[in-house]
């Protein structure tokens, strides 16, 4: 047997695990962030164990976490390096999350894969996985693009009594964060293709995972305001996260009894101005659900172009 496995030892895995996502999963981690994330979420990891040769090699890793929201669901990881495969590693390592899960309680398995590798999707349903989301990638260049027409499509719209603002300049008071959260959660939930599943438990739960994270910046989330009732009806979010140099526009959104007005252009016209203007970048990329049609087809009026992007996979427990 060439293979080992053993519980991660703090001290010194996360080097190989940064690598491991990197390189094997295409998600860009560092050492100090996989560590972060480790003490962040300590509390919910049912199980991180390493594969690794005798002389000490990882060769791959298993971590499953419990969802913040369902006690019943968890995501997972199973990492293997290229050179690794083939030789029962990956399937042990799923089978001891398997097993973790079910003395857990857990009975909904979840996983994101990049689309670009069918092996891993392979893998994936061979296990009994199925895909329930298909989230498509896309990406602009912002000296490509001109944004004139939808900044006059905001002008027009502010003379119809629409304020176009930004959570900075409203004040980002804890009442704008409840009014940000409920925005989010409503528009979220009405978005083409979802299954109503909400992103978070609370406001509290959102205050902590958004609002006092790292990336969130209040200048890039834009608010559009109906003055006339004071309710807030459209968003569109943008960051640019430590160490890239694109940005990302993470939402858009836009309650659905004001769709049809061209809210989400304008809004979104505003965040990608904020990215060249403000955050200096020149490519801004985001994400979709591949059934949301509205917006997929704002994106390429825009110019953007399709990149890569990951499914998300689900297998019930018995």
């Amino acid at each position: 047997m060439t293979t080992q496995y053993r519980d991660l030892d703090t001290g010194k895995d996360f080097a190989a695990l940064a690598r491991l996502f990197t390189v094997e999963m295409e998600d860009p981690f560092t050492e100090d962030e996989l560590h972060d994330d480790y003490e962040k979420y300590q509390d919910r990891i049912l199980c991180l164990r390493i594969a690794c040769s005798h002389q000490g090699e990882v060769q791959g890793f298993n971590w499953l976490t419990r969802d913040r929201n369902h006690e019943n669901l968890a995501r997972l990881y199973v990492v293997v390096g290229r050179e690794h495969r083939h030789q029962g590693i990956g399937s042990q390592l799923y089978r001891e999350l398997e097993e973790v899960s079910l003395a857990s309680g857990i009975h909904d398995l979840r996983s994101t894969l990049l689309d670009t590798q069918p092996e891993s999707r392979a893998f994936a349903e061979k296990r009994g996985f199925s895909i329930i989301y298909h989230n498509i990638g896309m990406r602009v260049e912002l000296d490509r693009l001109d944004l004139q027409p939808y900044l006059e499509q905001a002008a027009a719209l502010e003379r119809q009594r629409f304020e176009f603002t930004s959570m900075e300049a409203l004040g980002n008071t804890e009442a704008d964060q409840q009014k940000l959260y409920l925005l989010n959660d409503v528009t979220s939930s009405q978005t083409m293709g979802t299954d109503g599943e909400h992103s978070w438990s609370s406001f509290d739960d959102f205050r902590k995972s958004v609002c006092q994270s790292d990336w969130y910046k209040p200048a890039g989330q834009m608010i559009v305001i109906e003055k006339n009732t004071g309710k807030w009806v459209a968003m569109s979010t943008i960051t640019r996260f430590e160490g890239q140099e694109e940005a990302y526009n993470l939402f858009t959104g836009v309650d659905e009894a004001y769709r049809g007005r061209k809210l989400a252009q304008a809004v979104k016209a505003k965040a990608l101005l904020f990215a060249k203007d403000v955050l200096g970048v020149k490519v801004v990329r985001t994400n979709h659900n591949a059934l949301n049609e509205p917006m997929i087809a704002i994106d390429r009026k825009f110019g953007y172009v399709q990149s890569p992007g990951y499914f998300t996979f689900r297998k019930y427990l018995a």
